[in-house]
């Protein structure tokens, strides 16, 4: 839910993935691990900053060119398509510009910076676009549902295609289509065991947490979810939209349709109100759906005995924090490295907030190792190595 569309047309027409995870879990390093195949530490995309390389210069020069529209246009005849939102500080003036076309796409409508909902500009084949608040003109969910259609109307025939659809929902600010604007009113976010519960067990920054929360902040959470549900339902209006013109087109058997997202997020788990970041389920497992006949062989790594194959049991799952190393105000016992607070002062991010995980799901193991990079096992001020370990044991 709210995704029942998706689910009916995709998963159900082919393959729902029950343990699918990030390699970060945050926007642009996922991404740039979605576009290029590699971890962070492969890609060096560490965090949400052009500093942090999220579509720098350094990452147009020597990854852009690796990715697999790339690959697909250079090695394949693929005609290629992406709309929506492609790397958080795309656009920016001082990488270029939405006059940047990445490498590998033919058709290129990309949103300048992070998610909008109205009063955005859209780089059209490097041609800056610009868009106000007229929500038949303008809600850009539906806006890439449109685009998505017209090419699929005017591609060649001849030729195999390859299409992103890229939709910012339901990331914030969580605008929804007005048709959708009063859906949900009695939904919250789900009271799993964890939720508004202390994380006494954990690392430092989920310590931090107030518990139990407070009032005010409890009904933020609950809104945000809410209104993140609503900013899907224009989503699976749009997956609605392209599987109806492959089919009428009758291409829709000799198509694979991949649904899937970058990261996680949590909703009040370990009294956290919201946001992402962090190494816990709620912010590094995602849906994953294939629809039509899929071919096993092609998830699997090979074993090297014979024919047989294995399902990968290990991925790697890695943050780097991008605070500042100068303290906020707003949370003075927390020391330095904060980089945004949320309701409560649950400060979400900070420059140490930096680990590498193994997550294991296997019919031995089911389970998560994580080191981290901060200072809180050592005595002295300049001792900050990796050191901090956190066994989890996570739940099926």
């Amino acid at each position: 839910m709210p995704l029942v569309k998706t689910k009916k047309l995709i998963g159900d027409a082919g393959i729902t993935f029950t343990n699918t995870f990030v390699a970060s879990p945050l926007c642009c390093p996922s991404r740039a691990s979605i576009l290029t195949g590699k971890y962070p530490h492969n890609h060096h995309v560490v965090n949400n900053t052009l500093e942090g390389n999220c579509s720098s210069t350094a990452w147009q020069k020597t990854q852009e060119p690796e990715t697999f529209s790339a690959f697909l246009q250079k090695h394949g005849t693929y005609q290629t398509f992406f709309a929506g939102k492609y790397l958080n500080e795309y656009g920016s003036k001082k990488a270029g510009g939405v006059e940047h076309v990445p490498p590998g796409w033919d058709h290129w409508f990309a949103l300048e910076r992070n998610s909008r909902y109205y009063n955005y500009t859209l780089s059209v084949n490097g041609r800056a676009q610009r868009h106000g608040q007229n929500y038949s003109e303008d809600y850009l969910t539906d806006v890439l549902a449109n685009i998505s259609i017209d090419f699929l109307e005017n591609k060649s025939n001849r030729r195999p295609f390859f299409m992103m659809v890229s939709t910012p929902a339901p990331h914030s600010p969580w605008t929804a289509a007005p048709q959708y604007e009063s859906s949900f009113p009695n939904i919250k976010a789900p009271r799993d065991p964890n939720f508004n519960i202390h994380g006494k067990d954990k690392h430092w920054l989920i310590r931090q947490a107030k518990t139990p929360m407070t009032n005010s902040s409890v009904e933020f959470l609950d809104n945000a979810y809410r209104k993140r549900w609503r900013t899907l339902l224009s989503v699976d209006d749009l997956v609605e939209k392209v599987v109806r013109k492959l089919e009428v087109r009758g291409e829709l058997s000799n198509t694979y349709i991949i649904f899937t997202s970058d990261n996680g997020y949590h909703t009040g788990q370990f009294s956290l109100p919201m946001d992402k970041r962090q190494l816990y389920e709620f912010d590094i497992r995602v849906p994953l759906l294939i629809s039509n006949n899929i071919h096993y062989p092609v998830f699997v790594s090979q074993t090297g005995k014979g024919n047989s194959s294995t399902w990968r049991s290990d991925v790697l799952v890695e943050y780097e924090g991008e605070g500042s190393s100068i303290s906020d105000p707003a949370c003075p016992l927390l020391g330095p490295g904060v980089s945004e607070c949320f309701p409560d002062c649950v400060c979400e991010d900070s420059y140490n907030n930096t680990y590498a995980c193994v997550r294991t799901v296997s019919q031995a193991a089911n389970l998560q190792y994580c080191e981290f990079d901060d200072n809180e096992s050592c005595s002295g001020q300049s001792c900050r190595t990796p050191g901090v370990y956190d066994s989890l044991s996570v739940l099926p």
